[in-house]
């Protein structure tokens, strides 16, 4: 007998398994660590309890054979006493960048607690130096929202098989910025002023701004007013972005 989605809801009290096993009403409460038929599950991280529920419900209906286990934090996951890890880990960034402090270092955390288990990041950005970085910290893949359930299922299936998931949008983007900066011997002398090119350079090898005005010999006020003007010239909102581009330029 097919079962409906709401027939493979196991509630775990403050977090949630959905399993392709039949459970009745009175079971829910009962069911609080994964039975045999769900030794292989995913698990989903988001803090945001309608966002997780809604992710697992739309991946389940793309593909009726996946359990899907949710909770707020791996901690409160972790407190169930679940005795399997899961077949792959899904953290939900929401509006956060891996720009953001401590963004970077929750997924190398999670990376190495969870070592024989792939991190596949869900994010709002499809900004290339944020998939790269989100690899960097041990992802397995990233998923920007703007892709559809499909591609979300299918790059959560690619990471579980050992692969590594990055967005098209973001290559593409990459793409064009290369064709870009083709260019770029010949403009950058024009793009920027002399001292521009000096902080350029420093900022390019990740130097912070009070060493570069030391080994400049400028205030560090008048290095933060080069620092903008780069920015702007770059059409780059932070040093990051400003580095990643420049790498580009200054190949």
């Amino acid at each position: 007998m097919e079962l409906s989605t709401a027939d493979r809801l196991i509630d775990y009290t403050s977090s949630r398994v959905f399993s392709p096993m039949e459970v009745s009403e009175g079971d829910y409460e009962k069911n609080s660590t994964p039975s045999a038929s769900s030794s292989d599950y995913v698990l989903i991280i988001d803090q945001r309890a309608l966002e997780r529920e809604c992710l697992a419900r739309s991946l389940m209906a793309y593909d009726p054979d996946l359990n899907i286990a949710t909770a707020a934090s791996t901690e409160e996951w972790q407190a169930r006493s679940v005795s399997r890890d899961p077949s792959a880990l899904i953290v939900i960034l929401g509006s956060k960048t891996l720009a953001e402090a401590g963004v970077g270092d929750k997924i190398a955390e999670l990376s190495t607690s969870f070592k024989d288990c792939p991190v596949v990041v869900i994010a709002e950005s499809d900004d290339l130096h944020h998939v790269l970085k989100a690899v960097e910290c041990g992802a397995r893949g990233y998923i920007p929202t703007s892709v559809g359930i499909n591609v979300a299922a299918e790059a959560i299936s690619l990471a579980r098989a050992g692969g590594v998931f990055i967005p098209a949008s973001s290559i593409l983007a990459m793409k064009e910025f290369i064709n870009s900066m083709a260019q770029g011997d010949k403009c950058f002398s024009v793009l920027f002023t002399p001292r521009e090119i000096q902080i350029s350079e420093a900022l390019r090898r990740g130097k912070a701004n009070k060493i570069i005005a030391y080994e400049m010999d400028l205030c560090e006020s008048t290095v933060k007013v080069h620092i903008r003007n780069i920015m702007k010239k770059l059409n780059a909102s932070n040093r990051t972005e400003v580095a990643f581009k420049l790498r580009g330029l200054m190949k």
